[in-house]
């Protein structure tokens, strides 16, 4: 019986020293956590999308509070989040510029030719690798099938009539959809009223017209038309391109364009 009791009272000893080891070591070893972190994450949106170029928003937090990235990094929580963190870590987010995806293509069904009727795996990325990439008679143009769209967790792309297109009060400028087209047909455009070329075609106006009834001609009126010094607009490698800096949205341009392939956007009224 007198083992039985010894063995217990070397056990419990031994949970005891044990116990009291592990106490010591965890606070001779506690990695500190700034408690702005957690704040600062319960204000970011959760989507984990990647845009703010740090491994979801943990990571996102923690580079915000060791100022390795600004407080205006997140572009789906925009300027709202931006001053609420800033708040937290002080300082001021300062002015930020909205923006939105756009899709540099206006080749619908109604006006980009198809060479053959394509019957194969149905996304851009595949049909992007076969040869002559698609049906589609202009290489450049997109392919409608959605890859963006599967991309998008806001529901703010959509294919009609055979391509992507945006709805920019939906859009929370997470970049998504520029990641997922492999034809590199979505870019970043300011919000604001702009102007924005809807054609990615390099191709001299012979070969575009051959195969697309709304592609760019690189014909130049747009430069001619642009009051502001220097141009807002110019045609490079037969594409007319827009300066977004310089842009202040008068829509000469677009007037002007025989292919009216220059869009226009306004700042939508609440």
């Amino acid at each position: 019986m007198s083992g039985v009791i010894i063995a217990a009272i070397v056990v419990g000893a031994a949970g005891i020293g044990l116990g009291f080891f592990l106490a010591f070591m965890s606070k001779k070893f506690a990695v500190e956590v700034d408690e702005r972190e957690e704040q600062v994450r319960e204000l970011l949106p959760g989507n984990n999308c990647g845009a703010c170029g740090y491994p979801g928003c943990d990571g996102a937090a923690v580079a915000m509070c060791k100022g390795e990235a600004p407080v205006t990094a997140c572009p789906v929580g925009g300027p709202s989040v931006a001053d609420q963190i800033a708040a937290i870590l002080g300082g001021s987010a300062g002015a930020t510029e909205k923006k939105v995806a756009f899709v540099k293509c206006a080749g619908d069904c109604d006006k980009a030719k198809d060479l053959y009727d394509y019957d194969g795996v149905k996304t851009c990325a595949i049909v992007s690798s076969v040869p002559g990439g698609g049906a589609k008679g202009c290489s450049y143009g997109c392919r409608g099938f959605g890859d963006c769209v599967e991309a998008c967790d806001f529901d703010a792309i959509h294919i009609v009539n055979g391509i992507a297109v945006v709805d920019r009060e939906k859009c929370v400028a997470c970049e998504a959809c520029v990641k997922a087209c492999p034809k590199n047909l979505i870019e970043m455009i300011p919000y604001k009223r702009t102007a924005a070329v809807s054609c990615y075609s390099n191709d001299p106006a012979k070969d575009v017209m051959a195969v697309c009834k709304a592609g760019c001609i690189g014909c130049k009126i747009c430069e001619k038309e642009c009051p502001i010094p220097d141009g807002a607009i110019h045609v490079e490698n037969n594409l007319a391109k827009v300066d977004y800096k310089k842009c202040v949205g008068c829509g000469k341009c677009a007037a002007k364009c025989p292919k009216k392939v220059i869009e226009m956007f306004a700042v939508k009224k609440k």
